[in-house]
Order: structure tokens, then sequence, then C-alpha cells
């Protein structure tokens, strides 16, 4: 599995020890950045490029790390086809992904630490969309909104 990862100044220790992680584990991992701390930098110069990544299939998924995490959330759900979560607890880390097809996990560096962080995103990429009839309808909807704007 190919992994994206980005994150700004208040992600970038935490991405530093996920990589790290990610790599020993024995996954392919491409650094979006920052490649170093900048405390003036911006989010959406390291998350936009990532999601772009997820949508257009160069990347399986995607992990995003700013500070609280909302940001990142924010601004990967803006590219069309990027579906991002922010996620703190283990129930939604594979429930988003089973029901609602995740491909972006949104992180918060200040918020959580690198082992939970760990324990979330092995439990996000283990897990599979399960491709239910009613979470393929309720997907349909959110594409249709992608497509046509905010009318259904």
């Amino acid at each position: 599995m190919n992994i994206g990862l980005a994150a700004d100044h208040g992600g970038f220790e935490l991405k530093e020890k996920i990589k790290a992680h990610l790599k020993g584990s024995g996954y392919k991992v491409h650094d979006f950045g920052a490649r170093k701390y900048n405390g003036d930098d911006d989010y959406p110069d390291f998350i936009i490029p990532m999601a772009r990544s997820v949508s257009e299939g160069d990347i399986t998924r995607g992990i995003a790390v700013c500070g609280s995490g909302v940001g990142a959330s924010v601004a990967a759900n803006k590219i069309t086809g990027v579906r991002a979560a922010l996620i703190h607890e283990n129930f939604s880390a594979h429930q988003g992904v089973e029901d609602d097809d995740i491909n972006v996990l949104c992180l918060g560096g200040r918020v959580i630490g690198p082992e939970l962080a760990f324990e979330l995103i092995e439990t996000f990429l283990k897990a599979r969309f399960s491709g239910a009839e009613r979470h393929l309808r309720r997907l349909s909807k959110v594409n249709a909104l992608e497509k046509r704007g905010s009318k259904l």
C-alpha cells in the first residue's frame, strides 16, 4: 500500500514519527512535506498536494496532520474524490473506511501522542470498505454533491 503523508508545523513532529513507523512496518511512504520545521508554514501547501494524489489514485490512502487536525480535514475535503475525516479514536478509524470509504485520515499533532496515532493509522490502513448497498447509496449521494454542487 502506497501511503501519502503531509503536515504543517503543528503536525511536523508527529508526521516524522509516523513516517518512521510506517516505513518500519513495510509501507511505501510518500512525504508531501513539510520537510523541515517552519513555524510560519501553512497546512494547505502540504495537505492539498497529498489529497490530489489520493484523488488521482497515485497513492492509496493519505494521512494529514496539523495542530488540531481540523484544518487538514477542511483542506483535504475540498479536493474532489477525497473523503477525509478527523479521527482520534479507534472505532471511527475503521468504521469510517468500512461505511464511508474514507481515504484520508486526519490527526491532530497537538492533540494525540504517537502511540495512539500509530494504533489509529494501523486500524485505518487495515480496514476495507464494506461495499454494502446502503453505503454505496449514501456515497452516491455524496459524489453527486461533488459533481453538481450543493443541489441533490
